[in-house]
Order: structure tokens, then sequence, then C-alpha cells
């Protein structure tokens, strides 16, 4: 069956989100989210590679939160198509990390999903979205405690620092004090907002490779490499733990049929 169209946006903003291929994690430490933060960056303030002059910004972003797995963008296409910067994105981070961890193959989900954004009001909610959700998936205990996404730029809004996102474009429309109070306010669950998953886990995802290190002294990824009767041992041993399928899939980079059937 042929994919569906994206369907186009009106004012050429959009809520993009990239996931880890089975759900897997794709930052290990904090030199990972550092990593791809300079590779927004290079979208939005791009050179020429050979005389390093500055060329037209490829998009304006609004908003950005890097999630252990996967990443939301509040995103404008500008000089190019919205599907070449993700495509720029997602390359230059998965080289980078296939590089670094040496591996192979697919870092990121094949098909990266938008929804367009065509009113204000909708703006406005998915910035408090993007921004509440290390607070919803039990991460942060704040919006503000959270490092990996751009409201850090919007506390520092006009402080000299370099920027990625284009905040004097929301705070024209909204003042700082009343921004704040806003993307703090919880969202009701009820929201009908594009995502990937649902739900929590029992264990967080760092109780979980804890538990891996003291009991078998490997990394999550490092069990894809194991013969698959030590693979269910371990699995029915998480689970026993308190891991989720879903949870599993993400941190160890299996399939979920292999994980459920463990």
């Amino acid at each position: 069956m042929a994919r569906r169209p994206r369907e186009s946006s009106g004012t050429g903003i959009y809520h993009v989100m990239l996931r880890g291929i089975n759900r897997q994690n794709i930052f290990d430490d904090e030199e990972d989210y550092t990593h791809l933060i300079s590779v927004l960056y290079q979208q939005v303030c791009p050179t020429d590679e050979i005389t390093g002059k500055p060329l037209p910004s490829r998009c304006i972003f609004y908003a950005y939160c890097l999630m252990p797995n996967h990443v939301h963008l509040l995103i404008r296409e500008s000089s190019e198509s919205l599907a070449s910067v993700i495509k720029r994105i997602a390359v230059s981070y998965a080289q980078y990390y296939n590089k670094k961890y040496i591996r192979f193959g697919h870092l990121f989900q094949d098909r990266f999903k938008s929804e367009p954004v065509n009113d204000n009001a909708y703006f406005f909610t998915l910035l408090q979205y993007i921004h509440q959700n290390p607070v919803a998936a039990g991460i942060s205990g704040d919006v503000a405690g959270y490092r990996w996404s751009s409201w850090g730029e919007y506390e520092r809004a006009g402080a000299g620092i370099q920027e990625i996102c284009c905040t004097k474009h929301v705070l024209a429309r909204m003042p700082l004090d009343e921004l704040r109070e806003f993307v703090n306010t919880l969202l009701p669950a009820t929201q009908s907002i594009l995502d990937f998953d649902s739900g929590s886990s029992i264990k967080t995802d760092e109780e979980v490779k804890d538990f891996l290190s003291t009991r078998f002294c490997i990394k999550a990824m490092d069990i894809q490499v194991l013969s698959r009767d030590k693979q269910g041992e371990i699995l029915r041993e998480l689970k026993d733990y308190g891991a989720t399928l879903r949870q599993l899939v993400r941190l160890t980079g299996l399939s979920f049929s292999v994980v459920r059937r463990a």
C-alpha cells in the first residue's frame, strides 16, 4: 500500500517527531544530546563547507525537546523543504552516533512523523506540549529543570546566548512571565496531539540499566549480540524486575516480537 502524502501546512510550520528505530534510545550520554543540538544549530546558521561563508537559514525552529528515544521539533520551512531538513538532521546525527558506538544500519525510524500547524492557538499548545514532555515522562520535576529542551533559550532570551529557536517571534505574542506560567500548566490527558507512545514504566530507564550492569555486567544494547537463549534469560529477568515491553524494545534495540516472546 502506498504511503499517504504528508499533509501540508498553510503556514509552513510543522510539529515533527523523530524516533529511534525499534523505539531504542538515541542518546546515551551528555555528548550525544549536545551533538544533536549542534546539528540543529547548523540548520539555522549553516555555512559553506568550502568558503566558510554563512548561507541562508534552512529552517526556523520555535521549540525542540530531546527525549531519550525521540525528538520533538516545532519547525518552519525556509530555504529548504521540511523533508530535506529532517533528512539532514537524521543523517548527520546517525553518522556521528554509529561512528561513536561502532554500530551499523539505521538509527531512526524510516519515516518521521509530522503534522501541520495552521493556527496560533495550536502553535502555543505545541510549545506547551513539547516543553512538558520530560515532566509528563517523569524525567524532570518541572519544565525548567530539563537541560535538553529549548526552554532555556526562552528564559535567557536577549542575554546574548547562542539561540537555535526564534524566541523573539513567540515572546512578541506572549511575554515571558505569561509564557512561563502557560508552559508549566499541565495539559489535560485528553488533549489530542500527535505522539509516538503512551503509558509509563514501572522502573525508570536508569534503574533498568543499573540492574543490567549489576546483574549481568552488560549494557542494554549489548544484548543484541548474545545468543537467543541468553537474550531470553535476561529479558525474562528484566520483565520480572519491572521493565515494560516497550521500554525493553527502546533500550535494547531488539524487535517487539523478540521481547514479547521471551
